[in-house]
C-alpha cells in the first residue's frame, strides 16, 4: 500500500479485535483495518484510499462511546483511531484560548491547564478516558454543565477533513463569528458521520477563587428535587449538582466503601465557586434550604474531603459492573421538576419487567443515566429493548430527551422518531447525503 506509506495501519486480527467494540452493549464487528494517523493530512490520505478500496470509514476517539457510534458495521471498514494526535499545540493565556489534537484526553487537558491557572469546563465522568475529539462527537456534558454548558459552548475551531479527503477549518480564533451557515456548530455532535475533525481550538476559563463542595442526604426523594428548585429558584446556580439514588448508593458502599449514609432515598453533591466570601454565604443558604426540607448537609472540609465525595460519584460505573456482569447505560434528559416522577416510572417499570435498574446523574439539567442491570444480554435482549423504550417514551411524555450526552450512534437509531419528526429526519439526512453522498463516513449511525 504504497499510497499510505509512513503510515501507521494494520490488518493484525489482534489489533483488529481490539478496534471491534466500544462501551456500548452492540455486538462487537472486526473491522478489515486499523490506521492511526499522525496529523490531517495523513487523515486525508486514509479517507481517499477508503474510497478506492470501496471501505467505509469509522473515526475512533477512545472508544469510551456508550451508544455504538465507534463501532464497525462490517468487515469492509477502515477505523481511523485518532489516539495517537494527542498534542496539546499551543496555550493563548491572553486570548484564553488552547489547540489541541483529538485524540488528547479530556483529563490531561484539563491537568495542563489547572497549573497554569486555568480550565475546561466540560468535564465528563470519563475524563481520565476520554478525547477531546469524543467529546466534540457527541457534544459531550459533565457535571458542570449546569452552569458552564456543554462541549459546544467552548469550541471556536475546528480542523477537519470531509470524506472526500479535502481539509476544512470551520470557525476561527475570534470570540465572535457570524459569517455564513454555523458548520462548526453543525459538525460538533455529530458523531463522526460529517467529517473527522483533526484540531480544536477550545475556550478556557480562569480558576475559581475557591470552590465549595456538600453532601446532601434526603430520606424523602421528592425532598430532594424540592430542595433542587429552591436552591435554583434563590438565584445560586451551583457548578455541579448530582444526583444518587438509593440503589447507586448501595451499590458504592458494597463496591469499595465511601461512608455514604444507607439509609438515604437519595443524595445530592452540591458545588459551588467562586469569591470566598460569596461562596461561604450560598454555601450557608444552600444548607438551610436542604436543612428546612429534611436533608442532612456535609460540608467538605478539605480538598481532600471533597475529593472523597467526587470519588464515590466516579465509583457509581465500576460498582454496577460488580453487581451483574452486563450494564447498559442510557442517558435521557427531562426537566428537573420532573426527576421524582421519572424515578418513580423506572422504579415501576423494574418491577414490572423483573429487572434491575440504577438511576444517576446530573440532576442540575435533568440528565439521568439509566442503567439497565442483566446477567445475559443476549438472552434478554427483547426484554431490554421493550424496557429501553417504555422509557424513552415516557422520558419524552414528560418533555425531556432521550439523549442527553451520549449521542445517537446505533443502539438509540430506531427511537428517533419519538422525538424528531419526519420532516427534521429528512433535512438531517439531506445534509448527511450534501457531506458524504456515498455514505461512507460512520455509516448506519444517528439514522437506523
Amino acid at each position: 500500500m504504497k499510497e499510505l506509506e509512513n503510515i501507521d495501519i494494520t490488518d493484525s486480527p489482534e489489533e483488529l479485535i481490539c478496534y471491534s467494540y466500544d462501551s456500548s452493549y452492540v455486538k462487537e464487528t472486526k473491522p478489515a483495518l486499523v490506521a492511526w494517523p499522525k496529523n490531517a493530512e495523513e487523515v486525508s490520505r486514509l479517507v481517499k484510499f477508503a474510497f478506492t478500496r470501496d471501505l467505509s470509514i469509522v473515526p475512533r476517539g477512545a472508544g469510551t462511546a456508550m451508544t455504538g457510534s465507534s463501532v464497525p458495521i462490517d468487515d469492509k471498514t477502515l477505523v481511523i483511531s485518532l489516539e495517537k494526535m494527542k498534542k496539546l499545540l499551543d496555550i493563548n493565556t491572553k486570548n484564553m484560548t488552547a489547540l489541541v489534537e483529538p485524540g488528547i484526553l479530556n483529563g490531561t487537558l484539563q491537568r495542563e491547564l489547572y497549573c497554569l491557572g486555568f480550565f475546561y469546563p466540560p468535564d465528563p465522568s470519563s475524563l481520565n478516558f476520554c478525547t477531546i475529539g469524543g467529546n466534540v462527537a457527541t457534544n459531550a456534558g459533565g457535571p458542570r454543565a449546569i452552569k458552564y454548558g456543554v462541549t459546544r459552548d467552548y469550541i471556536m475551531e475546528l480542523e477537519c477533513v470531509l470524506p472526500d479527503g479535502t481539509i476544512i477549518n470551520c470557525g476561527g480564533r475570534t470570540h465572535k463569528r457570524v459569517v455564513g451557515y454555523d458548520l462548526k456548530n453543525l459538525l460538533i455532535g455529530s458523531e463522526g458521520t460529517l467529517a473527522i475533525v483533526t484540531k480544536i481550538r477550545l475556550r478556557m476559563l480562569p480558576l475559581p477563587e475557591d470552590v465549595a463542595t456538600l453532601l446532601v442526604s434526603f430520606t424523602d426523594i421528592q425532598k430532594s428535587a424540592e430542595a433542587i428548585d429552591k436552591i435554583i429558584a434563590s438565584k445560586i446556580i451551583p457548578r455541579t449538582l448530582e444526583f444518587m439514588d438509593r440503589n447507586s448508593i448501595m451499590a458504592v458502599e458494597q463496591y469499595k466503601p465511601h461512608g455514604l449514609p444507607m439509609d438515604a432515598e437519595a443524595l445530592l453533591i452540591i458545588e459551588i465557586d467562586g469569591y470566598a466570601d460569596l461562596i461561604k454565604k450560598e454555601a450557608e443558604k444552600i444548607a438551610h434550604i436542604c436543612n428546612s426540607l429534611g436533608g442532612n448537609v456535609v460540608l467538605a472540609a478539605d480538598a481532600f474531603s471533597r475529593e472523597q465525595i467526587w470519588s464515590a460519584r466516579r465509583a457509581i460505573s465500576p460498582a454496577l459492573y460488580h453487581m451483574k456482569p452486563y450494564k447498559i447505560n442510557e442517558d435521557i434528559v427531562i426537566p428537573r421538576d420532573k426527576i421524582p416522577q421519572m424515578i418513580s416510572i423506572i422504579n415501576r417499570i423494574s418491577v414490572e419487567k423483573s429487572i434491575q435498574i440504577i438511576c444517576f446523574g446530573h440532576a442540575g439539567d435533568g440528565n439521568i443515566h439509566v442503567n439497565i442491570m442483566t446477567d445475559d444480554k443476549e438472552g434478554q435482549r427483547d426484554k431490554i429493548n421493550e424496557v429501553i423504550r417504555v422509557i424513552f417514551e415516557n422520558a419524552v411524555k414528560l418533555g425531556g430527551s432521550i439523549s442527553g450526552e451520549h449521542g445517537i450512534g446505533i443502539t438509540k437509531a430506531p427511537y428517533l422518531d419519538m422525538e424528531l419528526s419526519k420532516r427534521q429526519i429528512y433535512i438531517m439526512k439531506q445534509i448527511k447525503q450534501i457531506f458524504d453522498p456515498q455514505n461512507r463516513l460512520n455509516p448506519s449511525k444517528i439514522f437506523a
